[in-house]
């Protein structure tokens, strides 16, 4: 299954690369090419034709302030210009070619002095911009008040509101402990991150699922992808993935 996926994922790329290459793209821009180029990574894809025509078009969509903006809003999961930036930058450093690396240098500059100035509104822009402060090697003190910035929205009951004004639920609670075990150093057992893990735990349904009702308007026709909760399964099945990295990487290594 896990091979299946990722050459589903090649296979588009392969199909749409003389579109990536003229900087055109395709439907999800920048949010598509670069969890596109995250996942073949992922699973241990060669670079080829394709992924160099992606890492172009990367080069070629970057904002003049040095961002990459999300091409929609289907929040939370495609709202963000800092989750976009993110993955292109994760995208630049792993893909670019020999030929694109000074490009991808000069790009990664430029993303590191827009984040420099960048305010975060809600759970996944705090997310993405520690993130996106870790993957550019941005300044400690700025990761560091990036981290606490994240990890003082924690809620009495262990988890994160994806907004202010919404209740905990597992897309932002997990995104969130993985997000500060990982780009913000905090030890998965520290006081914080095992309330969140509680928060998880205690929300986790009997069929192994998280739900998370959407918020996005759908512009799209409905259909049905296999995983539980109908309308819901896109979102749900996001926040079971980030759920499920976050209690993983609480659980001690096998031998």
């Amino acid at each position: 299954m896990f091979a299946a996926q990722a050459e589903h994922v090649a296979a588009f790329l392969e199909s749409n690369a003389e579109k990536f290459r003229k900087g055109e793209g395709t439907g999800g821009a920048a949010d598509s090419a670069g969890m596109a180029l995250y996942a073949l990574e992922l699973a241990g894809h060669p670079p080829d034709a394709a992924t160099e025509a992606v890492v172009e078009f990367l080069l070629k969509s970057q904002a003049k302030d040095g961002r990459w903006r999300v091409s929609g809003f289907r929040p939370p999961s495609e709202a963000s210009s800092f989750s976009t930036t993110y993955l292109a930058a994760w995208g630049l450093r792993v893909w670019a070619t020999d030929g694109q690396k000074e490009r991808a240098g000069k790009a990664a500059d430029a993303a590191r002095a827009w984040l420099s100035g960048a305010k975060a509104n809600d759970t996944e822009d705090r997310v993405f911009r520690l993130l996106t402060l870790d993957e550019l090697k941005a300044d400690p003190k700025d990761a560091a008040a990036a981290a606490w910035e994240l990890l003082k929205t924690q809620r009495s009951d262990g988890g994160w509101g994806q907004k202010a004004d919404m209740p905990a639920d597992a897309y932002a609670t997990g995104s969130a402990l993985v997000a500060l075990h990982r780009a913000g150093g905090l030890a998965t057992d520290h006081p914080a991150y095992a309330r969140g893990v509680g928060f998880l735990v205690r929300t986790q349904l009997p069929d192994g699922t998280w739900f998370v009702k959407s918020r996005s308007n759908p512009f799209q026709p409905y259909y049905e992808g296999g995983f539980p909760h109908g309308k819901n399964q896109f979102i749900s099945s996001s926040a079971s993935g980030w759920a499920a990295t976050a209690l993983a990487l609480a659980c001690p290594p096998k031998p």
